[in-house]
């Protein structure tokens, strides 16, 4: 019983300061689902310091910049994971195949994302279709149409880059 005051404290100020929290994270953020993940993580890191009682707006309003902050950086060095590993070759063809390796990472970029997550998981990570399945829960049949699918799109790009 003792709980419930304080949730129905904590709802009354979470609802009169949701939506300027909101703004903020957007702001922060620049991208809708960021501004809500950022505001999810300022919010229960709020109501695990505050033991449940409402904390002071300020202090909510530095943990959202802090927390888009670190999903900034987490951004940044992600692309430059990724641009690092599009520099390692695809398939390893010698000399003579690095045209066609960059052409091919090329290709592979342009694929839809439930696609080239398959493949990338398949070619570079070396995962079977039962692995790739249960990393991306899909059923084992879907992650074998999928590589599929983007081995035919794949294809067909070739045949026009290579026109």
């Amino acid at each position: 019983m003792d709980d419930q005051p304080k949730a129905h404290t904590w709802n009354s100020w979470l609802a009169a300061n949701a939506r300027r929290f909101l703004l903020f994270a957007r702001d922060q953020t620049r991208v809708e689902a960021d501004a809500h993940d950022v505001l999810q993580e300022a919010l229960v890191e709020a109501w695990r310091r505050g033991d449940g009682q409402p904390p002071d707006d300020a202090l909510v309003f530095a943990t959202i910049r802090r927390r888009a902050i670190d999903l900034a950086r987490g951004n940044q060095r992600r692309v430059r994971r990724e641009s690092s590993a599009q520099e390692i070759s695809w398939f390893q063809s010698g000399e003579e195949g690095a045209a066609l390796d960059h052409e091919l990472a090329g290709a592979v970029k342009t694929l839809p994302p439930h696609l080239r997550e398959v493949v990338i998981l398949k070619v570079w990570s070396e995962l079977t279709f039962q692995q790739i399945a249960d990393t991306l829960t899909i059923p084992l049949n879907t992650a074998a149409s999928r590589y599929r699918y983007a081995v035919e799109q794949l294809r067909e790009a070739f045949k026009e880059v290579r026109s």
